[in-house]
């Protein structure tokens, strides 16, 4: 009974790893957010000349999670190899879809594998789901390391979902939280471009040196006419069915992979 309410983790996130990933996920969160604070003129090359700085900036992260947790004891090989077979199917799973018309099948099992195995787990897969899927699908460009971290933010927001739904209910919040992650993917990567894409111009566009809510009310028009209505939508649509559809079976897997492999048999045997 107690495997069934507590779930084991494959990466617990002790108090100062917890930290790490705080910093990161602000960090993140600054990196989409510093051209409406920096007043960059508009340009084609966009992110070109910071995206490398971006990139250095999150895989030392990552490595300092897992180094965290393996002098902890919080991951072991198993933990490892887990994430990297989840990693090696989402990045075959991308490409089905190719992102047509919003239909994206690699974060329905982001989602889900961060519900499972924690908000650690979920943030590390998120990076090294799109890093895996950008190098089979020659996806490599300024684009990835923000693709990346915005990705490990929804693996991350899915680990701290409430624990105590179960069944119908877990279902409905997961659901509920996949059509979220599909918006607030889509609006990050829509501030990534923005300030760089639309011209100024077209009431669209982003105007450097403007009131900050002058340029908001821009962006939340320019989101919505080029992204929320349509791949935004169609990646929400995506994960609903997904999660509704195969959500059930597949947190039946990692539960009992999980189990199987013994993560978070410390915390299950204090609980008992």
């Amino acid at each position: 009974m107690t495997d069934f309410l507590t779930p084991p983790r494959a990466v617990r996130v002790p108090l100062q790893p917890a930290l790490v990933l705080t910093l990161a996920s602000l960090l993140g969160l600054a990196m989409f957010c510093w051209p409406l604070l920096a007043h960059p003129a508009p340009s084609g090359a966009g992110h070109t000349a910071d995206a490398p700085f971006v990139f250095m900036a999150t895989l030392p992260v990552l490595i300092l999670v897992v180094l965290a947790e393996l002098s902890r004891g919080g991951i072991d090989a198993k933990a490892l190899a887990l994430l990297g077979v989840l990693s090696a199917v989402n990045a075959g799973l991308r490409p089905l879809g190719a992102g047509t018309g919003g239909i994206e099948l690699v974060f329905f099992l982001l989602v889900l594998a961060g519900r499972v195995f924690g908000p650690g787990f979920g943030f590390v897969l998120g990076s090294t789901s799109l890093f895996t899927s950008a190098l089979l699908t020659a996806g490599v460009g300024p684009w990835l390391p923000f693709q990346m971290l915005a990705s490990s933010l929804i693996g991350l927001g899915a680990g701290l979902l409430p624990r105590r739904p179960r069944g119908k209910a877990e279902i409905a919040m997961l659901v509920a939280y996949g059509v979220f992650a599909a918006y607030f993917f889509g609006l990050l990567m829509s501030l990534w471009s923005w300030p760089f894409l639309a011209g100024t111009g077209d009431g669209l566009g982003f105007v450097p040196g403007a009131p900050l809510l002058e340029n908001l009310h821009r962006f939340a028009v320019f989101t919505v006419l080029t992204s929320t209505l349509g791949w935004d939508t169609g990646r929400a649509i995506t994960n609903a069915v997904a999660i509704v559809l195969l959500g059930p079976a597949v947190l039946a897997v990692l539960r009992r992979a999980a189990r199987r492999a013994a993560f978070g048999a410390g915390d299950q045997t204090s609980a008992s």
